[in-house]
């Protein structure tokens, strides 16, 4: 049953609904209720939700929706009769219909920054879990001097910078987005070309959104070209790797590895032929810290005050 949280006062409130099939901390979850107290707002808590019927019938009459994970499907826009606007409280947002809450003139955000630091952590993590054999006891090998390629860089890609920087690994960065004197600036060695970055890295720290034109964008042939030892690091999405190409690059050389926040369809197969070159963790868990989960709450809950105080759509995705 959904609790329901409201301030005494007598102005017409917004009603914002908290979506969460997997809860914000304690922490966290009472800091949106108390942004949205201070704005006036009644806040509804739908955690731990198991029922799409749930969270249709939750939405059916909100003004506001955060959610994590959770899956805006055209389904729940259109049951959700008065929804101006849903804020996804992480970096991707993939898992909203943004043309579904376009057509309904819905604003669709997300909170980027927010997790940055938690999913660099994470990748970095995954490389030393690796290079050190899982911590077996047996001899492994060190990150430093190695060059690392950062594939789109973005707040998390330009944390991974920072932190392979302090292990004393040559940064290489490709974003078409951004100025090449702004990677500079970071002591990051720009590259032009997604062929050229993963030719020359030995480690590919992957940053990439899932969208028509980056799907299956990682394929055979880039990943091949890598040099010996190489390794790629997806902490985005697994829909951006061609699946087919890793196995084959997998089976052919020896040496690759592939290290992922999120198992790939062919984990099993992996799992089987592969053991001792392969990491995944158990799901999804770059954004899973205390310090991002708080942190991406309780933005999510100020850009929709801001949304419907101050009519800010900084953050919009659609």
């Amino acid at each position: 049953m959904a609790k329901v949280y409201s301030p005494l006062n007598l102005k017409p409130m917004k009603k914002i609904l908290v979506a969460t099939e997997k809860p914000f901390a304690a922490v966290a979850a009472e800091g949106i209720k108390k942004v949205f107290a201070e704005a006036g707002y009644e806040v509804v808590m739908l955690e731990k939700y198991t029922e799409t019927a749930d969270f249709l019938k939750a939405v059916a009459d909100v003004d506001g929706l955060i959610i994590r994970s959770d899956n805006v499907s055209a389904e729940v826009v259109n049951a959700a009769q008065n929804l101006k606007i849903v804020v996804r409280a992480g970096a991707g947002y993939d898992n909203i219909d943004l043309d579904a809450c376009t057509q309904k003139g819905v604003v669709a955000m997300n909170t980027p920054g927010q997790n940055s630091n938690a999913v660099a952590e994470l990748a970095i993590g995954l490389m030393l879990y690796n290079i050190r054999k899982r911590f077996d006891g047996s001899s492994g090998t060190e990150l430093r001097d190695k060059k690392i390629g950062i594939h789109a860089y973005g707040n998390v890609g330009r944390y991974v910078a920072a932190i392979a920087k302090g292990f004393g690994m040559n940064v290489y960065a490709h974003d078409p987005f951004v100025k090449k004197e702004d990677i500079e600036k970071d002591g990051v060695t720009p590259v032009f070309s997604v062929s050229e970055l993963y030719k020359t890295c030995q480690y590919i720290s992957l940053h990439i959104p899932a969208n028509d034109k980056t799907k299956k964008s990682i394929n055979y042939e880039l990943l091949k070209s890598m040099p010996k030892g190489g390794t790629l690091v997806n902490t985005a999405r697994k829909e951006v790797i061609d699946e087919e190409g890793l196995l084959k690059v997998m089976q052919e050389r020896t040496d690759f590895c592939y290290l992922s926040d999120l198992a790939p369809d062919c984990k099993d197969e992996m799992l089987e032929k592969y053991a001792g070159r392969v990491v995944f963790t158990a799901k999804k868990m770059g954004a899973q810290t205390s310090e991002a989960n708080i942190n991406a709450g309780l933005a999510a809950a100020r850009q929709i005050v801001k949304f419907f105080e101050k009519g800010d759509k900084t953050f919009q995705v659609n």
